[in-house]
């Protein structure tokens, strides 16, 4: 006895005439509205051409070691990284890695920034973005000389200003702020705390005062008033003050040559001004003098 056809599966929602299993039906080849719009959607974003970044970013994570580490591992990736005794935050390198594919374009940095939830990142643990050839540490070569700007901002606000801060820098508003040929955005960063984000923005040359200041009124100029930290809830720091600060040796000799020609400029501006208001004091003797004869 042939056995009696099953009927097909009703779905809730869906147009029967969806449903069918054979691939030669006639049927099979029509979709419902809300499919077809889908399909709609998907064929005009794989049209789109990407819209390139002007700079290529990359994604860095600083992972925690494991609570109960034995100190031989420890010391054997900090000997892999280059290695404390080397100097270049050797030990620092160990729990730095870069995440996914660069980010060129617009697409690629919502794709990273959708799939990225600040709210999973642990305690102490840090997220940042940086221009390709910077990494974000300290002692970096290119990173030597430079300084950063923090912001410290509750946790309910900090993913939202976080957003805001990396579109600054892909949008190169943070870079538009830069004053001087030597100075550049090395990045961004957020660090989650136990009450607060402690978001930062990295240029390369903290000698620059303008630059200094005009990042800082960028960020402020840029974010909604909602959003803006108070001005005691900042700060900007050279990276060569921090007391975890090691660079090695040969770029300690770049530090050094760079304090010295900052404090000459400074010792040459003092006396500049001295000097000004020495002309400036003789000036008014001589024209007392002239009155009273």
């Amino acid at each position: 006895m042939e056995r009696p056809t099953a009927p097909p599966l009703a779905t809730r929602g869906l147009s029967g005439l969806s449903q069918s299993s054979d691939p030669n039906s006639p049927l099979s080849s029509i979709s419902s509205p809300a499919e077809q719009r889908s399909d709609a959607k998907q064929n005009l974003f794989r049209s789109m051409r990407a819209l390139p970044t002007q700079h290529v970013w990359a994604v860095w994570f600083d992972r925690q070691p494991a609570q109960g580490q034995p100190q031989q591992q420890q010391q054997q990736q900090q000997q892999q990284q280059g290695g404390a005794a080397a100097g270049g935050g050797g030990e620092y390198q160990a729990q730095l890695e870069q995440l996914g594919e660069e980010i060129e374009s617009v697409q690629d940095f919502w794709r990273y920034q959708n799939n990225t939830p600040v709210d999973r990142i642990k305690m102490r643990e840090s997220i940042y973005l940086f221009k390709r050839g910077f990494r974000p540490i300290w002692e970096d070569r290119r990173n030597v000389l430079g300084g950063s700007w923090t912001f410290r901002v509750p946790k309910s606000s900090g993913p939202e200003v976080w957003k805001h801060v990396q579109l600054m820098a892909i949008g190169e508003q943070l870079q538009g702020a830069i004053v001087g040929k030597e100075d550049t955005l090395c990045g961004v960063g957020l660090s989650v705390r136990f009450n607060a984000h402690l978001i930062s923005i990295w240029h390369r040359d903290a000698s620059s005062k303008a630059s200094v200041d005009n990042l800082l009124q960028c960020v402020l100029d840029t974010l909604p008033p909602n959003l803006r930290p108070k001005s005691d809830n900042y700060f900007y720091k050279r990276h060569a003050e921090h007391a975890g600060f090691n660079p090695p040796p040969e770029l300690q000799a770049v530090i050094n040559s760079q304090r010295a020609r900052e404090a000459a400029a400074a010792a040459k501006a003092e006396a500049e001004g001295k000097a000004q208001q020495e002309a400036a004091a003789s000036a008014e003797e001589g024209s007392e003098a002239t009155e009273g004869q």
